[in-house]
Parts: C-alpha cells; structure tokens; sequence
C-alpha cells in the first residue's frame, strides 16, 4: 500500500495547485450466474467503481487526473457450500500532463493497443475479456508518454514498476523490483496504420503458474517483439504478431510466437449486422524457427441493434488443435442510465483461451448470467 499512498499524496498536491474542473461519477453492477460443470455452480456478486476526475486547462497545457476504486463482494454456492469473498482495491490513480500533440502520464493506468478485437497478440499489459459487456480490466503501475506528430504518426514510451500480477498473456509474474520499459512506433500506411512495438521484463519464474518445475529457475530476461497493421477498404483488415524470447534451458521452449488474422464488415440487413472474423496460431519452441507446440483458435462475433434500446451479440470461439466449441449469446437494453445484460453461453468445462483470466471460470460449462448495471 506504499505507492498508492505515495501516489495519492503526489496526487492531492498536485490536485491543491491545478484543481479547476472537478467531477464525480460512478457505476454500480450486479451478477447473478448458474453455470453447470460436474455440478450446478452459482455465484452472485455486486461491485461499486467510484471515480473522481479534477482538471485544470491552461492556454497550451491540460493538467488532470484520475483517482477510482474497485469495491467488490462474492457470494458462491458449490457442492453444498457457501463461500462468501469480498475486496476493495484501487482501479485508476493516475495524473496526466497534456497538450494537443503530447501526453506524459503516471500512476495505476489501463494501457492497451494493437489491431486485433478479441485474439489479441498484443494483449500485453490489458485483460479485457471480449464477452464482458463492461470492458473492466485492472491497471498497471506505469509511466507513459506519446507523442503525435502532424502526419498521424506517433510514438509512445513506457516504463512499468512495481507490478507483481500477471497481465495479458502472462503466466508468470514480472520480478516486481525491476522495471520494465519498452514503446510503440505507429505510422500511416496507406489507407491505413502500421506499428512496431516492443517490451523487455525479468520474469519471476518462482512464481510461474504453469509448471511448478520452473520455479528452480533464476529470475531472467524477456524480450517480445510486435508488429501490427489495419486497413479499411470497403471492410476492415488487419493482422498482428507477436515474437517473445526468454533466457531460459530450451526444453522449457523459450520463444514463443503468436499471429492473428483479421476481417470485419457491416451487413446491410435490416439495422445493420456487424460481423468481425478472427483466425489466432499461437506457438512454443526451443527455437526461433522451429515448429514447437502449436494452438490454433478461431473467433467469429456477430453484433446487431434490434431497436433504439436493444441490442445482440454473439461470439463463437472454435479451438480447432483441441475442438473445443465456445458458445456466447448477449442480449443488451439500454436506458439513459441503467443497462440491462442477459447473458447465455454453453462451453468446454475447461478453459484453454482467457483460462489466466480472474473471472472466467464464470463461463465454465453450460449456464446463464444476469448482469445489472447502473451509471450515475
């Protein structure tokens, strides 16, 4: 709890110099699923996300910052018992320094990119299901700046510290004490954009989450290298890859490599059927250009307004190394400030997509979620 009271001082300080614009808002949500694996499962849950943003705007310069909480309870019933759990955690404690073509950004901040939706190579510091309606995903402890020069190309550079969980992809956590850094070119291409990004990490391997006859090792460099694009001509296209190397024996399979494929386009039936296509090969081998063990997934969504306050979504993932069939169905009513989420899924009891997820054993199986959810 050190740096987020390190932070909140940094933070009321600056806030006691710049204060200008101030506002509060918040959203509340409620859940209640069944789900049926060996046996039925149901969890019930509700969760507060209170957000106070202050601002100043000079002539050249925009000062502001964000300070939010994630307060959340679990009630679960499994095999005859009750198992009741609960947290209050920061979500965003950031402060910004802005002009129209730079951002310099510190503290507990979402930071995610890339061309892909829902198979995401890029997912590096992000973990943002695609079936969750509300998009929530915990923040890292980072510094971040871009810069955006005139022709729309930008640069961005970051450095995390002090992050012990795992993000993205992860198995296995960074060593907390030793700061990771790495960027992103992005630059016109065409009809379209084009990126490069990179970032280094020391992984923690006594930690792993996979293989516990890893934790013997020492701590050891991570590199990963992305390359990503997207065009729209007509529909959208857009690729994006992933290359990762750790300094680690070879029978562990030290590179691993990850490419997706992608296409959307909106139908013009009736008030319009987005349909978005994604193809994923994920890879580990004990060399760069060696094939190792390979995963294939395929992710199709298909997302319609039914009316001004409706509307449906349905995603299907197809894991075609181990075929297994992922179902999801939402329906979605909007009001001005309450949404209504009914939710609908039939998948393999195990999960070998998101399955590093907090949260996804919730779609475990065969089973139904209610979701309410109010924002003031």
């Amino acid at each position: 709890m050190k740096k987020q009271a390190c932070i909140l001082l940094f933070i009321f300080a600056y806030t006691g110099l710049y204060a200008q614009d101030i506002a509060f808002k918040g959203q509340i949500n409620s859940w209640f699923t069944i789900n049926h694996v060996s046996d039925f499962k149901i969890r019930g849950g509700l969760r507060y996300i209170p957000s106070l943003t202050i601002g100043k705007q000079t002539k050249k310069i925009k000062y502001d910052t964000e300070i939010s909480l994630n307060v959340y309870g679990t009630l679960d019933y499994d095999d005859r018992e009750f198992d009741a759990d609960g947290k209050l955690k920061p979500y965003r404690l950031w402060i910004r320094m802005s002009s129209e073509q730079f951002e310099l950004r510190a503290g507990l901040q979402k930071i995610n990119f890339g061309s892909a939706s829902m198979l995401r190579p890029l997912m590096w510091f992000d973990r943002i299901d695609p079936r969750d309606p509300l998009q929530l995903t915990d923040g890292v402890y980072a510094a971040l700046g871009r810069y955006y020069f005139l022709n729309n190309a930008n640069i961005w550079l970051w450095c995390l510290y002090g992050n012990e969980n795992i993000k993205g992809w992860e198995i296995t956590p960074s060593n907390k004490k030793r700061p990771e850094y790495g960027g992103r070119l992005q630059i016109p291409a065409l009809k379209g954009e084009m990126a490069l990004s990179f970032h280094n990490r020391q992984v923690d391997y006594s930690k792993s989450l996979i293989d516990t006859t890893m934790t013997d090792l020492e701590n050891s460099n991570e590199n990963r290298l992305g390359f990503d694009g997207r065009w729209d001509i007509g529909v959208g296209l857009w690729f994006e890859t992933m290359v990762l190397h750790q300094d680690i024996p070879a029978k562990y399979n030290p590179w691993q490599h990850q490419v997706n494929l992608g296409i959307d386009y909106t139908f013009g039936i009736g008030n319009g059927l987005n349909v978005i296509n994604e193809l994923l090969w994920a890879s580990a081998s004990e060399n760069i250009f060696q094939p190792g063990d390979n995963i294939w997934f395929s992710a199709l969504a298909l997302r319609y307004p039914v009316g001004l306050l409706d509307n449906v979504t349905g995603i299907i993932y197809y894991d075609w190394t181990n075929e297994g069939l992922y179902r999801f169905v939402s329906w979605q009513r909007q009001y001005d400030n309450i949404s209504l989420y009914l939710m609908l899924f039939w998948n393999p009891d195990e999960f070998n997509i998101y399955g590093n997820m907090e949260g996804t054993e919730l779609f475990t199986g065969k089973g139904i979620q209610f979701m309410f959810v109010y924002n003031h």
